[in-house]
């Protein structure tokens, strides 16, 4: 049995950059973190008792006799890519819900790819798990999706990341002293939504729109450079903040699919219960919203926003890791 543990991340700067149609014309970047939320996938070999080859678990529970048949897009493209011919058993869990703006789908694909490749008896870089998590979302499922989620997961940890043509790659990890790190970790605050939504579809809207909003998206790919520079001052989180408000009201004309007026009010409750910024996470349209606040103002602002979610968080570098394995039963 395998069990892959693998994070959610938070995207700070540079979020639309990381698409290929982007990129692959003019470069991109991000500035983002992983959390201490995650994604579990169980693997092991199916015993040979059932009428099925296939025992799958996610939300929905799937026994099929192959692996054609499965409906899970990620689980049946990991295990024809990887050319896995026994029976297996996958069970999916989550620290937080799924459409939610965390990379949650490329998670699951990081974690999944992870966990098949342990069971093959293969160790995988982070790198190669990074690009062949985004050639099954982007080439072989047809996903709608940056490049930035499946780098995050795969790596961990807080990382300026560059997208470069010819999909290159290059992860620059961001080292802050103890007290920054502190600093930055205590003014997040994350507060779930509750509006489900499909990334690839908001993505698709914002994929069409690039190549009028190229202004925007060089703004958006500036704001990195700037963020990383503020990063280097002592006193910087203000700054962020303030750089993080700048760069959502930039994303949100985007596309009419990235905000709506429920979110718009949630965000300026935020705003006007202290925050100095914050943004929607993921494509938009609903999932998750981040703000950067002082402590001293996280009551008011958890008070005013009393009808949403707070979910504590801090951030994690260790990105995608195999917490068991055993092949007692293989």
């Amino acid at each position: 049995m395998i069990i892959s543990r693998t994070p959610f991340r938070i995207s700070f700067f540079g979020g639309g950059t990381d698409y290929p149609d982007w990129y692959n014309n003019q470069s991109g970047a991000v500035i983002s973190t992983t959390i201490n939320k995650f994604c579990y996938i169980t693997c092991r070999q199916l015993p040979p008792f059932f009428k099925y080859k296939y025992r799958i678990r996610y939300h929905a529970k799937e026994e099929t006799k192959s692996v054609n048949a499965i409906k899970h897009p990620s689980v049946k493209a990991c295990i024809k890519c990887l050319g896995i011919k026994d029976g297996l058993e996958i069970v999916h869990h989550a620290d937080l819900p799924a459409r939610s703006g965390l990379g949650s789908s490329s998670t699951f694909t990081v974690g999944m790819l992870h966990a098949l490749n342990t069971y093959k008896g293969k160790i995988i870089s982070k790198r190669k798990l990074a690009y062949d998590a985004i050639n099954i979302e982007q080439n072989v499922i047809k996903e709608c999706v940056g490049s930035q989620d499946q780098t995050n997961a795969s790596f961990g940890g807080l990382n300026h990341i560059e997208f470069m043509p010819g999909n290159k790659i290059v992860v620059n990890p961001i080292v802050l002293s103890k007290k920054k790190h502190e600093t930055l970790r205590s003014h997040l605050m994350l507060f779930f939504t509750g509006f489900a939504r499909t990334a690839s579809d908001i993505s698709k809207h914002q994929i069409e729109a690039i190549k009028n909003k190229k202004i925007d998206l060089s703004a958006t790919y500036d704001m990195v450079n700037d963020a990383k520079d503020i990063l280097k001052k002592q006193n910087f989180i203000k700054e962020f903040g303030n750089l993080l408000h700048e760069q959502w009201l930039i994303k949100r004309s985007y596309t009419s699919k990235i905000s709506n007026k429920a979110i718009d009010r949630i965000y300026a409750k935020g705003i006007k219960s202290g925050a100095y910024g914050g943004k929607l996470l993921g494509a938009g349209g609903g999932g998750f919203i981040l703000f950067l606040a002082d402590p001293k103002y996280h009551n008011k602002i958890r008070k005013n926003l009393s009808t949403l979610l707070y979910v504590p968080i801090d951030m994690e570098s260790l990105g995608s890791q195999i917490v068991y394995y055993s092949n007692a039963d293989q």
